[in-house]
C-alpha cells in the first residue's frame, strides 16, 4: 500500500480510529494489535495497544497476540482486520446482540461471510492452539456446528482493502 493501512482515510477517520470507535460502543477495552508502523499509529490513534513481536507471521499471530492480552473477565471477543473498515456499526451492535456463550457469531451478507466475527471466550484455545501457517478460518471450519450466522444488509462486512486498486474503489477515485 506505501502507507500503513491503519492510517488509510475512511468517511474522515482513519480506518483504525473508526474500527475502535464502532467497536468500542460495545467492547471494552478494545485492543489493538500492532507490529510493523507501530510507533507511527501509537501517535495517531487513541487506542488500547498490544504489540505483535513477529508480525511477519501474519494476521494469526496477531490474533493469538490479542488473545493472551484478552482480560481474564472477557466473555469473548470480536475479531476484524484493519483492511475491513467500512462495517456499518449497527453491525457490530447487532452481533453483540446475539452473542451465544456456545457459538461463533459471524455476519453474512448475500450468502458471503465476513467480518467481524464474534467469539465466546471457551473458543480462545482453540485460536490459540493453530499452527503458524494455519488462518483463523481453521477453527472456524472445526467447529463449523457451532457457527451462528446473521443475515445483515451490509456489504462492508466483506470489504479487503489490500491494495492501491481497492483503495481507490473505496473512495470513488480512478
Amino acid at each position: 500500500m506505501g502507507r500503513p493501512k491503519a492510517l488509510l482515510d475512511y468517511r474522515g477517520e482513519t480506518f483504525l480510529a473508526r474500527l475502535v470507535r464502532i467497536f468500542a460502543r460495545v467492547c471494552d477495552p478494545v485492543l489493538v494489535v500492532l507490529g510493523h508502523h507501530a510507533e507511527i499509529i501509537q501517535e495517531r490513534v487513541d487506542a488500547n495497544f498490544v504489540i505483535n513481536p513477529d508480525p511477519d507471521r501474519g494476521q494469526l499471530s496477531s490474533l493469538q497476540t490479542a488473545l493472551v492480552a484478552l482480560p481474564a473477565g472477557a466473555e469473548g471477543f470480536l475479531f476484524t482486520p484493519v483492511d475491513s473498515p467500512t462495517v456499518e456499526e449497527w453491525t457490530v451492535s447487532r452481533l453483540v446482540e446475539e452473542f451465544r456463550p456456545d457459538a461463533i457469531v459471524i455476519p453474512r451478507f448475500n450468502g458471503r461471510r465476513g467480518h467481524p466475527v464474534c467469539v465466546p471466550r471457551s473458543f480462545i484455545p482453540a485460536f490459540l492452539s493453530l499452527a503458524p501457517t494455519e488462518q483463523t478460518r481453521a477453527a472456524i471450519n472445526r467447529h463449523a456446528d457451532q457457527v451462528h450466522y446473521v443475515d445483515v444488509e451490509d456489504a462492508g462486512i466483506l470489504a479487503d482493502i489490500d491494495d492501491p486498486a481497492s483503495y481507490h474503489a473505496l473512495k470513488g477515485v480512478r
